[in-house]
């Protein structure tokens, strides 16, 4: 989603660079410490967002968004008051560059990284149903289909009132307009003549904005599938307000999709009469998935395909990962004495730490015995 269009490539580019620029020493990092020990909202560093970590990002931009005044303000101490050259001209490049429209990008991304953050934690809980994942997708695909329509103007106000406070004309840079060629029989004036702000809400916000609605689609279509199946397990209220020919229909339906061939993980004739007789028998309170089939762990051979049912249910995977974590296996094991080991090495010896339990189970005699065949220095005779 960050690399839909060349003004988000170059967006990002700036971002990092602030960082690198900071963080290239301890002097020039508490310049920056010095600026931003007056904002409003203290606390927040720059940080480097990283591939692989999603959380990374909102936490690199946060403090840019929050805090771009008194960033900028650092900026220019370094370009009046520091001797090395590249560093000069770095924060000269950095001053440069942040104009109005990298503000209204940064409203823009803060606003769209800041509740996909949000809904991502959530979907990484342990105990996160399928259910309640449709639920948060639906309503983050409903939030940005509204933002698409008024965040645009919205992020114009609050980036304004950035601008003011940079001291920045609210303005956005203009540059020179690509010609298209014209042909015998095209009118040039059918050729509409769009403004900096249009052609930036089009080109950007409306880029930005419609890839992010695609991906959330695509995941939220995945769900669907399963919610259309599983869905009348899900909620309790609506197992019990189904009427005979719809929970006839849900009951075929799930056997139907868990059919491997000619074998079948359920009996929909049996599942049906096991979930009326569940309907009534249920204790009060009970809503959650989990606490049905608790509920039917020690009577499970009274409800053998509803047991089978919704512990399906339940090991269905809504995230790959519980949560996302700033350390990996090749931190671990690259210490300081393993400082000088080829790359072919340590990424061998980080794939054999990963696959440990895997690897300890084959026997390797065999593949030790043609090692030493081959590294032999003696030839038989």
């Amino acid at each position: 989603m960050d690399m839909s269009c060349f003004q988000a490539k170059s967006f990002f580019g700036i971002v990092q660079r602030i960082y690198k620029l900071f963080s290239g020493s301890t002097k020039q990092w508490e310049v920056l410490k010095n600026h931003v020990k007056y904002s409003d909202r203290k606390g927040l560093t720059l940080k480097s967002w990283s591939d692989t970590r999603w959380e990374s990002r909102i936490s690199s931009f946060k403090a840019i968004r929050f805090q771009a005044p008194q960033i900028k303000k650092a900026l220019i101490h370094l370009m009046e008051n520091t001797d090395d050259a590249a560093t000069v001209s770095d924060a000269q490049s950095l001053v440069k560059c942040l104009k109005f429209d990298l503000l209204v990008g940064m409203v823009i991304w803060y606003e769209i990284l800041y509740k996909v953050n949000k809904v991502s934690k959530v979907l990484q809980k342990k105990d996160m149903n399928i259910d309640d994942a449709i639920s948060l997708l639906n309503g983050l695909i409903t939030y940005f289909e509204e933002y698409r329509e008024k965040g645009f103007e919205e992020a114009m106000i609050e980036a304004e009132k950035i601008a003011i406070e940079m001291e920045i004309k609210s303005k956005f840079h203009e540059t020179r307009v690509r010609s298209k060629k014209k042909f015998f029989d095209e009118i040039a004036s059918n050729e509409p003549i769009e403004s900096m702000e249009e052609a930036f809400r089009v080109t950007y916000f409306l880029s930005i904005v419609d890839n992010a609605i695609s991906s959330l689609k695509s995941r939220f279509e995945q769900f669907q599938i399963y919610g259309n199946t599983f869905g009348f397990l899900f909620n309790l209220s609506k197992l019990s307000s189904l009427d005979t020919e719809s929970l006839k229909y849900s009951c075929d339906t799930l056997e139907t999709f868990l059919q491997h061939g000619d074998n079948y993980d359920i009996d929909a004739v049996e599942f049906f009469s096991e979930l009326q007789l569940l309907r009534k028998s249920l204790p009060e309170g009970t809503t959650k998935p989990n606490e049905v089939l608790e509920y039917i762990k020690n009577i499970h051979i009274c409800f053998p395909n509803t047991w089978i049912a919704y512990r399906i249910l339940l090991t269905i995977p809504v995230t790959v990962a519980t949560a996302e974590r700033s350390f990996s296996k090749l931190k671990l094991i690259k210490n300081y004495l393993r400082s000088t080991m080829l790359q072919d090495s340590l990424s061998g010896l980080a794939s054999y730490l990963s696959k440990k339990k895997v690897l300890a189970n084959l026997d390797g005699s065999s593949i030790i015995s043609k090692f030493a065949l081959q590294k032999a220095r003696r030839i038989e005779i």
